[in-house]
């Protein structure tokens, strides 16, 4: 089968592999759509994730499709059946774990391989967070899971709430997913990007207000000119330690900020301390998502809250997903590209 093999910083390369023999308790699915992701992009120009990917291996992990092959053991799931599976499962042991925390699991087993004809999924997975998809349900809506996953975490997190004014910063596929779910929860969004085509798409999601950032410089001031307001709850979605900065100034007393966007290895931020302490701040980071966010996340794609039509902007073949990938670094601002890893 054909599937993409990471190598490390920017190495990239499609390759034929003989499919891994199943073992008792795991599932083969024969891949039906593979989305890309923000993640993705963010190991392709690293070379590796600390905890998600060692190379050279396997690559990408937002998926959907069908049980091609059931390994000895396993019940419940047929040859056919349409699932989604999320790329991690926790151990259900350690301290986090029963602390109801398993974003935090001490072993936490990740799962990559989603731009390939096929994928084993582990036994772990399979018991935890491989779920059956509706008839009507579309791949690669279905593909959106994982990532809103995430999200729905955050927003748990944030404790989001009907009347809440928020403000998310960043307009890429994370911020647009929060603006989706918080306007589902009834809130007044406002979303502050540097990219029209994303602000666009921020307003069709349910932005009352959008604000463009232009070169990026002075946020916080052209947020304040453009609002004249603080905010209930700020969701920092781009990863910067200035973003993580500008976050503080715009949040109301007694209000919260989640620092969503993870910012590379050894940054750091610089924070006004009596405004967190005087203002009875609350800062809070989301990591990942639980088997709890998982689910909630598929309710929110076959309740059609979420829909890959809003998301989904390109279409790419397996074979040219190295240069996708160049291309997404040098600066190609696609919000999703479906990978059509069958041709």
């Amino acid at each position: 089968m054909k599937a993409a093999i990471l190598h490390g910083r920017e190495d990239l390369r499609i390759e034929d592999l003989v499919p891994a023999p199943i073992q008792p308790g795991e599932v083969r699915i024969r891949i039906a759509a593979a989305l890309t992701c923000g993640t993705d992009l963010k190991v392709f120009k690293r070379g590796y994730h600390a905890r998600m990917i060692v190379p050279p291996a396997a690559f990408g992990h937002e998926l959907a499709g069908n049980i091609s092959e059931l390994g000895p053991g396993v019940t419940g799931w047929q040859t056919g059946d349409r699932v989604v599976v999320a790329n991690s499962a926790p151990c259900s042991r350690c301290f986090f774990c029963r602390a109801g925390q398993e974003n935090l699991c001490d072993d936490l087993q990740f799962l990559n391989g989603a731009y390939a004809e096929s994928i084993v999924v582990p036994a772990r997975l399979v018991e935890k967070n491989l779920l059956p998809l509706r008839p009507q349900t579309a791949f690669r809506d279905a593909a959106l899971a994982e990532p809103l996953a995430c999200v729905v975490q955050g927003a748990n997190d944030a404790r989001l709430c009907p009347g809440h004014n928020v403000l998310i910063l960043g307009a890429g596929p994370i911020g647009l997913m929060f603006t989706a779910l918080a306007r589902d929860l009834e809130c007044h969004v406002s979303v502050a990007g540097r990219r029209p085509a994303r602000l666009a798409a921020a307003e069709k999601l349910g932005a009352s207000r959008v604000i463009d950032l232009g070169d990026g410089n002075r946020p916080v001031e052209k947020i304040r000119a453009a609002t004249r307001s603080a905010f209930d709850v700020v969701i920092e979605a781009v990863g910067k330690p200035e973003i993580w900065e500008a976050a503080i100034p715009l949040v109301r007393k007694g209000g919260a900020v989640n620092f969503f966007g993870g910012c590379p290895a050894g940054t750091t931020v610089s924070f006004d301390t009596q405004k967190i302490h005087y203002s009875s701040l609350t800062l809070l980071a989301s990591f990942h998502h639980t088997p709890r966010s998982f689910r909630r996340a598929l309710q929110l794609v076959e309740t059609g809250v979420i829909r890959a039509d809003d998301f989904v902007d390109g279409e790419c073949p397996l074979t040219r997903l190295p240069e996708l990938f160049k291309s997404m670094a040098a600066g190609n601002h696609a919000i999703k590209t479906l990978i059509r890893v069958h041709e």
